[in-house]
């Protein structure tokens, strides 16, 4: 979904030609002064890119405010190296198009991989450090009694300066097949999650396979109930294992992408 934002939302009313070409109407934006409009994009499809292209050099023509982009999730982002010359270094061409943008400033939110925010030009990466907390104070965690988990030690890196000296926190090590690159188990290092309340914490969520492996490690650790928080995700979730039976409890996450909603197990947080 697009809007624009100034000190309001407005919204582009599309339709789509049989040739599945867009039909745009933009509504009237009521500017007074240099403050910048903002376009907020939170991704739904990859035809979005093509649709922003058409907002933004609309705005562009018609007003002569700054223009700056929300992005809270940022596609492309788990494609953020190549290993060969077939492989098509996505993220790096998408960036490439929203630079070719010109937006006076990018927010995203809690991006995948500092490569994004590298390849952005200015470009602010958010803390989800709001909706963590959000997170620990509905599922209830004492963070002086109860325990913090993060399924890979890259995640731990990116979000444990959050917690200080809180001393209940464990990572995953992820054992693998290395034929089919499925994840077969996980050992957990740090501290013993036994007799604790979990809220186990990544930043992006497709089909949950790592919180799953994570999630029967921690139960058979001897934990408590088990909560858990994405920044980011997918609606793939729905199609993994982690919705079904009682392994969790609730997972906490924002409208960042898809069409993910409040319903059943998931909390979702508005971050638009």
């Amino acid at each position: 979904m697009i809007s624009m934002k100034y000190k309001k939302f407005y919204y582009p009313e599309v339709h789509t030609y049989p040739d599945g070409t867009f039909r745009v109407n933009m509504p009237e934006i009521h500017v007074t002064d240099s403050q910048p409009i903002e376009i907020v994009w939170t991704y739904r499809k990859e035809q979005d890119l093509t649709l922003l292209i058409y907002i933004t050099e609309n705005i562009r023509e018609n007003y002569k405010n700054p223009v700056t982009l929300y992005m809270p999730y940022v596609p492309n982002a788990r494609m953020d190296r190549v290993q060969d010359k077939k492989e098509v270094f996505t993220l790096k061409y998408f960036c490439k198009v929203i630079n070719f943008l010109k937006f006076d400033k990018v927010r995203v939110l809690d991006v995948h991989s500092p490569v994004t925010t590298a390849l952005l030009d200015r470009c602010e990466n958010i803390s989800p450090e709001k909706y963590i907390n959000h997170a620990i104070k509905l599922s209830g965690i004492n963070l002086m009694s109860d325990y913090i988990f993060f399924p890979d030690e890259g995640c731990y890196k990116r979000y444990a300066d959050m917690f200080g000296n809180f001393d209940n926190i464990g990572f995953g090590v992820k054992r693998r097949d290395w034929k089919t690159g499925k994840i077969t188990g996980l050992d957990i290092t740090g501290d013993s999650p036994a007799n604790k309340r979990v809220l186990l914490i990544d930043d992006i969520c497709s089909y949950g396979g790592t919180a799953y492996h994570s999630a029967k490690k921690l139960k058979m650790s001897g934990c408590r109930d088990i909560n858990l928080y994405f920044t980011h995700c997918e609606n793939s979730i729905y199609q993994g294992e982690l919705l079904k039976g009682d392994l969790i409890n609730r997972i906490y996450t924002t409208n960042s992408a898809s069409n993910i909603e409040t319903a059943g197990k998931i909390t979702v947080f508005d971050c638009v």
